[in-house]
């Protein structure tokens, strides 16, 4: 299979880099006095022209020429990864959307890597290219979770599971899934977007592995490819992580996965709201989507976790604003609870009113 956008990307650098070196060349030429027609004046431009070599012949949106190219994105449908749980697929319209920041948040030992996990083995289950980074827990701890959801045993009965059976298990999942799950461990706070985008090419050249989507545990310990912690506040610091994730996404053309902690009182808390993000407001402002997931005593007897929209740039954040999910914790597994379970959705979001999409001007005057 010919990688065409690898090939494409790699002869454009070529040529940029032919033409800078060829920019220089003739400049020192012309230094030299060996060019008669161009004086040193002449020099910015003829680098500025090599720097600006480029296969892009797009430069904007023509607002009236590109109206059918625009008319074909408003009817496209758009790819999305679903989840295999159904009030998430239906908040966020069928699933995650490439070139998304996607946030969850939740108070220590609530379950953010738990929930992580189970997304993404759910889809490597659907056969999804998985890269999983994370800066907390080692490599084996995450593969130790994916295999008791994926294997369907407890964590206590994975180490004393017979090799034999083991495999037999092992290889049931790897029949009913084409894709690839890579996990990558790196030190706390020492990793950032510049290492993440060197390890999707190194991935993408060693291995032809390239993920349909990446979860990263956690964000708040990553570190910031522009600027050191200890030289900026902690609203910039994170803020600048979030951004420089987003962009990542962007570049790969993939939706980012990944979570964040909450402040001592949103701990504490049984609504937990954007203002319980914790060092920074800058997250949210950049999530494309972000929810809270929630616990206490009760929920956790009923084996159950709630789960709260905080922003949605899919859907209406007051569809389904809040719902619950069943947890076996011991199979690192979420899964759906029956309706009657549904007892603290907002009022009237159950079920969603059809109405005619003009009816909401009938009450204008001309």
């Amino acid at each position: 299979e010919v990688d065409t956008e690898y090939l494409i990307k790699e002869s454009e650098q070529w040529c940029r880099d032919r033409a800078v070196h060829n920019a220089i060349m003739d400049s020192i030429s012309i230094i030299d006095g060996k060019d008669q027609n161009r004086s040193e004046g002449s020099i910015p431009e003829i680098l500025s022209e090599a720097l600006g070599v480029s296969f892009d012949q797009q430069i904007g949106h023509d607002y009236i020429d590109d109206s059918d190219e625009r008319f074909d994105f408003y009817t496209k449908k758009e790819s999305r990864i679903p989840f295999d749980l159904d009030y998430l697929n239906k908040i966020t319209k069928g699933g995650l959307p490439n070139k998304t920041l996607n946030i969850a948040l939740a108070g220590t030992g609530v379950g953010k890597s738990l929930f992580m996990c189970h997304v993404a083995a759910s889809f490597l289950a659907q056969g999804q290219n998985v890269l999983y980074i994370t800066l907390e827990m080692a490599e084996e701890r995450i593969a130790e979770r994916i295999d008791a959801n994926l294997l369907d045993v407890t964590m206590d009965d994975l180490h004393s599971l017979p090799k034999d059976v083991y495999n037999d298990r092992l290889k049931k999942v790897q029949d009913k899934t084409k894709g690839q799950l890579i996990i990558k461990e790196y030190p706390t706070a020492s990793a950032h977007s510049g290492h993440f985008r060197a390890l999707l090419n190194e991935l993408a050249l060693k291995k032809s592995f390239k993920p349909q989507v990446v979860f990263i545990d956690y964000l708040n310990i990553c570190s910031s490819s522009r600027f050191k912690g200890g030289n900026i506040s902690s609203y910039f610091y994170i803020k600048a992580i979030a951004e420089e994730l987003r962009g990542l996404a962007v570049e790969f053309d993939l939706p980012i996965f990944s979570a964040t902690q909450t402040t001592r009182t949103g701990f504490v808390s049984t609504d937990i709201g954007l203002e319980d993000t914790s060092e920074s407001f800058g997250l949210p402002a950049t999530a494309d989507f972000m929810f809270a997931l929630m616990s206490n005593e009760e929920l956790e007897q009923l084996g159950q976790m709630k789960v709260k929209q905080l922003k949605n740039r899919y859907n209406d954040p007051s569809f389904h604003r809040s719902f619950i999910l069943g947890v076996d914790r011991s199979k690192m597994k979420l899964y759906d609870v029956e309706n009657n379970a549904q007892n603290i959705v907002d009022k009237g979001t159950e079920t969603k009113k059809e109405i005619n999409p003009y009816d909401k001007f009938s009450d204008f005057k001309v």
